[in-house]
């Protein structure tokens, strides 16, 4: 009875895991605020990106700025020249990071609150705003023309009806860290319950290598599902692009520190098991 329960705790404490990790990933690193911007920021060092995003912004100043047809010919040199020298401006990285936070709020706020402008059916919207602002300042500084940035500058990113993934996603992600608690008292409940603990530990390590794998499958197909939709903008696709190689980075890292777990506990429990067979050995040749 006791092999059977502790066998069965490893099996609940593993499937617990299975789900908790996944989780605790999306939760840090998308759905909270400061881990979206952390994996997002060094997307905006990309220079094929890079040259994207600063045309779009210069492209968005251009159709909101209401620039005079008199003046035109003299702002568009000085916009041609701000879209390659952008990412080179002071206060590029403070306005790439604030771009980030203003559209990760909008992605994931309540549909309700979100301005008419703002396709809720979208799964991720970038307002470029900061960017613009930065790109205004530099040609009024250049051209004395006084350019006010829009407030909002967005480019839509994804497949419509995706809202509901994403709401789905805020609510359920944050519950990985209770189910890893569960999972940890049930590995808990198998060491108490286990008449060979070293049985446990190899299960341990052996469940925790399956699940590395299985992460590692579930990862590039979730990866290759992303990457075959399409939006239809340049920008939002080159965007979705290195966001997807960056959370399959990210997430490979946690699946890696899994295998290394699961190797240890496995090398763990077969070191017990040898040293506890010699142990016994000798005390029966007395």
């Amino acid at each position: 009875m006791r092999t059977f329960v502790s066998a069965a705790a490893v099996l609940v404490g593993l499937v617990m895991a299975a789900v908790a990790v996944p989780a605790m990933w999306v939760d840090r690193n998308i759905v909270q605020e400061e881990g979206f911007v952390a994996l997002t920021a060094p997307l905006g060092k990309n220079p094929a990106f890079q040259q994207r995003l600063a045309t779009a912004a210069v492209d968005g100043l251009a159709s909101s700025a209401g620039i005079p047809e008199a003046l035109k010919e003299l702002a568009l040199p000085v916009l041609d020249n701000a879209a390659q020298s952008l990412t080179g401006l002071p206060g590029y990285s403070e306005a790439w990071a604030e771009t980030l936070r203003k559209s990760h709020r909008l992605t994931f706020a309540d549909p309700s609150t979100l301005p008419p402008e703002v396709d809720g059916t979208s799964s991720l919207t970038l307002d470029v705003a900061p960017l613009v602002g930065l790109v205004a300042k530099q040609v009024s500084e250049a051209t004395t023309l006084p350019l006010e940035a829009p407030a909002q500058v967005l480019i839509h990113i994804g497949q419509s009806n995706q809202r509901q993934l994403i709401e789905r996603v805020t609510a359920f992600a944050p519950m990985g860290y209770a189910v890893a608690v569960g999972a940890g008292i049930a590995f808990m409940l198998a060491f108490v319950a286990a008449r060979r603990r070293w049985t446990v530990l190899v299960g341990m390590g052996l469940g925790a290598l399956v699940l590395a794998g299985a992460w590692k499958l579930a990862s590039d197909a979730a990866s290759a599902a992303v990457a075959g939709t399409s939006s239809g903008n340049g920008v939002a696709e080159l965007f979705k692009n290195e966001f997807v190689a960056a959370s399959s980075a990210s997430f490979g890292q946690w699946i890696v520190a899994a295998a290394v777990a699961g190797a240890a506990l496995l090398a763990a429990g077969v070191a017990v098991r040898v040293v506890g067979g010699r142990k016994r050995g000798k005390s029966e040749h007395r």
